[in-house]
């Protein structure tokens, strides 16, 4: 029992206890409540499920998936992103538009291949109010095309995930079938909104540096840290991912100094000094400044590739 961490259940009680409310006897009465209640309990399901991939709050991995297994947000499988995050935690590839499946810098050479007004939308998408915007659309269909082409190619455990994930979509689809709140209505007036909830902490969380431990970021304070589960407080998760959501704070504020300096000063006040600097103006380039400027040659021994028409990655 002692290996329980109790705050993250009761929060994880509350954030499903507060949506369901919110569907059967707010949105009847109150629907702008309602939906804004549940947009905002979809967010922190998000962020409930980042925390329960690192090993929280059991140390079951399995009881830990179930806790967060009805996904209020619909989109994204608990277990591709479990798989996708962690491979975004190896440090030193932090930021790799090929190796860290959370960059949003792409190679240049990929980048050059796509067409201009992708190139124009993923340019609007590196400021704070495009990410919010555009985010959780280029997002979704970034993943979705990356995620079709894995079960195509029947990658290794994708087909599984997909599976376990619709399953775990009938309950939620029912309760808002229940609740009488069109599916449309839910998808912009919930998922989207709580996605871009979400690209307010994600916007930022990293940038290129020669060293690792410069690429990420630290927000001091913010009313949404709740929401995020304080990982604005973000080189202190990464340095750290074993340590629960309420201890980051306490760990961040005893040693102050010394984040400052691992993380070579990228520090910010809060998330409005940011959105003041970066509401309408990029504030990385979408090209990486400098990995991958070239595509890799091909073996020894091989023809090259034929060029793609109209080639480019997904966004």
């Amino acid at each position: 029992m002692k290996r329980l961490e109790w705050p993250t259940i009761a929060l994880t009680l509350f954030c499903y206890g507060l949506w369901l409310v919110a569907g059967a006897l707010i949105w009847p009465v109150a629907p702008l409540s309602a939906l804004v209640l549940m947009a905002l309990m979809s967010a922190l399901h998000s962020s409930l499920v980042h925390e329960n991939l690192h090993g929280h709050p059991t140390r079951n991995r399995r009881v830990n998936e179930a806790l967060v297994s009805l996904p209020l947000s619909l989109i994204y499988p608990y277990r591709r992103y479990r798989t996708t995050h962690l491979a975004h935690h190896d440090d030193a590839r932090l930021t790799d538009p090929i190796e860290d499946p959370e960059s949003y810098y792409k190679a240049r050479w990929a980048h050059d291949r796509m067409p201009r007004w992708l190139q124009v939308l993923l340019m609007l998408n590196n400021s704070m109010v495009g990410r919010i915007v555009l985010g959780p659309v280029l997002g979704a269909a970034g993943f979705l095309a990356q995620e079709a082409r894995l079960l195509v190619l029947g990658a290794r455990g994708v087909r599984r995930a997909w599976a376990l994930h619709l399953a775990s979509l009938v309950p939620v689809l029912a309760l808002v079938w229940a609740f009488s709140i069109p599916l449309w209505l839910y998808v912009l007036g919930v998922v989207w909104p709580s996605l871009a909830l979400i690209s307010i902490r994600t916007y930022a969380e990293h940038r290129w540096h020669d060293a690792p431990e410069g690429r990420t970021i630290i927000v001091e304070r913010s009313p949404l840290a709740w929401l995020f589960l304080n990982n604005n407080l973000h080189i202190v998760h990464h340095q750290m991912p074993g340590a629960p959501w309420y201890a980051l704070p306490g760990l961040y504020a005893a040693r102050r100094d010394y984040w400052h300096a691992l993380n070579r000063g990228y520090v910010y006040r809060n998330y409005w000094q940011l959105f003041r600097a970066h509401a309408l103006s990029p504030k990385e380039p979408v090209v990486h400044p400098v990995l991958h400027q070239h595509p890799a040659p091909p073996p020894p021994d091989t023809e090259p590739p034929a060029p793609t028409p109209m080639g480019g990655q997904a966004a």
